[in-house]
């Protein structure tokens, strides 16, 4: 089950699978998926996606992945996540393995519990993952530490993925409920903005919509509201518009 729920402007996606330590079948990706979709809907402007228990996610149910549906849900799961026009943030609380390091890497920041880990041991099952997630992982973590996972079926705990960058912070579900409601603050289109441009190679983003997002920024009144805030000396009200 993947459960949802609303904190103000912070949109919580939680893995709720104990049987399975939050691991990933078809219809499981489908409901990720949606989750997503309903959130963004609600106009949450930052989410945070976890687990529930002591296990962000084992990877992938080894039961039903070995067909191309499975693969072509768990893509499209992890590209809602990476495509999703509000930040999202990864509140690892622990092990994310095979896809549930695929979800995390989709993520924009992440929050990792010191007891979490990740691990990418398809050579350990005789599996493999995507050229979007090897060019993820060796951008994000290294080149050293992407080859220790991918080669040598390695695992990076907390500690070592906050050395090489892979992990912005150490902290709990709470911790990164409190960093995302500081994002929340900041100025949604300025935002979407950035996530586009961080992720136009990734994603094939066309540039006339990385343009006219750059362009609504400047037109916003969220800009004219920041600038009547410092005239002010007030914090600014930021409305996404």
């Amino acid at each position: 089950m993947i459960t949802t729920g609303v904190d103000g402007p912070i949109g919580l996606i939680a893995l709720d699978r104990h049987e399975r330590r939050n691991a990933l079948d078809v219809e499981h990706c489908r409901e990720l998926r949606a989750a997503v979709a309903e959130l963004v809907d609600a106009r949450s402007r930052v989410l945070v996606l976890t687990g529930e228990g002591s296990t962000f996610c084992a990877g992938a149910d080894l039961d039903g992945v070995h067909g191309a549906d499975f693969r072509a849900e768990l893509g499209a799961a992890v590209r809602a996540v990476l495509t999703a026009p509000v930040p999202v943030l990864a509140a690892v609380n622990g092990p994310a393995v095979g896809a549930g390091a695929q979800l995390a890497l989709a993520a924009d920041l992440r929050v990792a519990a010191p007891e979490s880990f990740f691990a990418v041991p398809t050579a350990r099952n005789g599996l493999a993952v995507d050229l979007w997630t090897v060019r993820r992982l060796e951008a994000l973590a290294g080149g050293g530490a992407a080859r220790s996972l991918l080669l040598a079926g390695g695992r990076l705990d907390a500690a070592a993925a906050v050395r090489c960058g892979l992990v912005d912070r150490l902290g709990d579900r709470e911790a990164a409920l409190g960093w995302a409601r500081e994002i929340a603050e900041l100025a949604p289109l300025s935002l979407r903005y950035a996530k586009l441009a961080l992720n136009a190679a990734e994603t094939g983003e066309p540039e006339t919509e990385l343009e006219r997002a750059y362009e609504a920024c400047w037109s916003s009144e969220d800009a004219a509201e920041a600038s009547r805030a410092r005239a002010e000396r007030r914090a600014p009200a930021f409305r996404g518009r």
